[in-house]
């Protein structure tokens, strides 16, 4: 854990109340009960630590909703606290107080709210991005490139050009959010690349195709890695992890929406004299641009920053509720007050990011663990028969990715795909998968895809371990990186026509993966 320079004593405190139960809350939660000073609270007993629910709706064994739920941290000792106090121009430093108590009841209330208000639309906005970039799918099978005078090749040559380019804007975009804020950057983003998306309606050959391709990846990398640093904001490490769960499920939504969207906008071939896939990204463009322009108004800059013309003037949260927003958060990583949500990062506080070897591991493991899943069995996949391996790899990647925050090991799950892998893909190298019955191999290459991904568990593995903000900024994007150049890398190993030396190949690097 970071320590950071004390920079304010917080001196003043809020009057709480204890009920006839000795439990803590603020004066405007209670009709009955004694009110205490400063003094008091500071004997107001802490939680006890044991095993929090992951989520507001599991049955805990044991849980006691109206038990404290502040648990021990830096800021119970004065001395300890005078190295780990909130820089003074922190933006929820009016709502930081140590001596403030909850009850697990309280930040349950809390965080469903925040699920609610936050995470939802955080899973519509990434599903967004996912209709504009993966719509180029749908458009091949509508005789993209036969319109725009391509071939495979060049589709191939777009793809490179698209992963490449959205590699290199992940660290760059992650500094402009950081110095911005997540919440004025993302939505300009989504406009930006929504605007690209729809133009591609009017392609007219390769060069726009290319350069079509590389805009909208420039526009659109940094988002992944913006939008984990803005969540960090409102959730705890554990409960970070579960929700990018579902936060990559919407990716997985927004594939099937998508071929169901390509199915119906591709009948619009010949209207007004236009090829189907060009209402296709015009009308996802359309639709995505909507969303960008509502997210300029639905994301608050931070929990105590929720006022606005649209979301109200007094905010989604009272004040009690910003008290344990901000306290809870920071009571588990005082780290998380080192930097305000619109400082820019320094050259050197760079370097000191990109220099922290503790975190290099984990982007080795994004380099690596998902080059034996990129099969290579093709660029053009139907539509409709990618649904069911899509809906499997759904519940797959949440059940691992509860069932590493429920044990708490969260290396060990994070070797379960490859071990998903290893026996269909020892099948596959030991049997000529041509020479089965269609259905047999499509079953198989099914349960295959339907592999549980582990990115969301390594993705909050790494924002834990990411110890001030400003490292927690730089690896979130560091790690994206590395799993692009991962799947550029995997795109160049496993080459078409050489399916006996892929499959051998494909094994050892499943080892090397283990």
């Amino acid at each position: 854990m970071a320590t950071v320079l004390t920079r304010t004593i917080r001196t003043e405190t809020d009057d709480l109340v204890v009920k006839s139960d000795g439990l803590a809350s603020s004066p405007s939660d209670s009709k009955e009960g004694i009110l205490l000073n400063s003094a008091a609270v500071e004997n107001l007993g802490l939680g006890v630590p044991a095993d929090e629910k992951k989520f507001w709706w599991q049955r805990g064994r044991g849980y006691e909703p109206d038990a404290i739920a502040t648990l021990p941290s830096v800021f119970d000792d004065p001395e300890t606290a005078k190295h780990y106090q909130p820089r003074a121009d922190w933006e929820n430093l009016h709502r930081f107080d140590p001596s403030a108590r909850w009850t697990w009841r309280e930040e349950y209330a809390v965080v469903r709210k925040i699920d609610w208000r936050i995470m939802i639309f955080a899973c519509i906005m990434f599903m967004s991005l996912e209709l504009d970039r993966s719509n180029l799918t749908q458009a091949v099978t509508d005789n993209f490139l036969e319109d725009l005078g391509m071939n495979t090749n060049d589709y191939n040559w777009g793809n490179t050009v698209f992963k490449l380019s959205f590699l290199s804007a992940e660290l760059p975009s992650q500094l402009v959010s950081k110095w911005m804020g997540p919440d004025r950057w993302i939505p300009t983003q989504m406009v930006l690349w929504s605007i690209v998306a729809g133009a591609q309606f009017w392609l007219s050959g390769r060069n726009s195709f290319l350069a079509c391709r590389a805009l909208l990846a420039l526009l659109q990398g940094g988002f992944i890695p913006d939008m984990i640093l803005y969540l960090s904001y409102f959730y705890k490490h554990g409960e970070l992890s579960l929700r990018l769960g579902f936060w990559w499920t919407a990716m997985s939504l927004a594939d099937i929406i998508a071929s169901f969207l390509g199915a119906g906008l591709l009948d619009l071939r010949g209207h007004l004299g236009y090829a189907g896939w060009r209402w296709l990204f015009l009308i996802e463009g359309l639709l995505t641009l909507l969303l960008g322009l509502v997210a300029f108004v639905l994301m608050p800059p931070s929990p105590t920053q929720t006022a606005n013309w649209a979301r109200g003037k007094k905010g989604w949260f009272t004040e009690r509720e910003e008290i344990i927003m901000v306290n809870r958060i920071i009571r588990e990583d005082p780290s998380k007050s080192s930097m305000h949500n619109r400082q820019p990062i320094t050259p050197k506080l760079l370097w000191q990011s990109l220099t922290d070897y503790d975190l290099w591991p984990l982007y080795l493991i994004g380099l690596t663990f998902l080059i034996p899943m990129r099969l290579g069995f093709g660029t053009i996949k139907t539509n409709l028969l990618v649904i069911p391996s899509t809906v499997g790899h759904i519940i797959t990647m949440l059940a691992v990715t509860y069932l590493s925050e429920v044990s708490g090991q969260l290396w060990i799950w994070g070797l379960i795909a490859q071990l998903w892998a290893l026996p269909f893909l020892s099948y596959i190298y030991a049997v000529d998968i041509n020479s089965i019955p269609k259905w047999s191999a499509f079953g198989i290459m099914t349960v295959l895809l339907a592999y549980p991904s582990t990115h969301a568990i390594q993705v909050g593995w790494n924002s834990r371990n990411s110890n001030s903000v400003r490292s927690r900024t730089v690896s979130a994007a560091m790690y994206n990186m590395c799993c692009q150049a991962g799947g550029i890398i995997a795109s160049n190993v496993y080459r078409q026509g050489k399916s006996i030396d892929l499959m051998a190949s494909l094994l050892r690097r499943l080892t090397m993966s283990l």
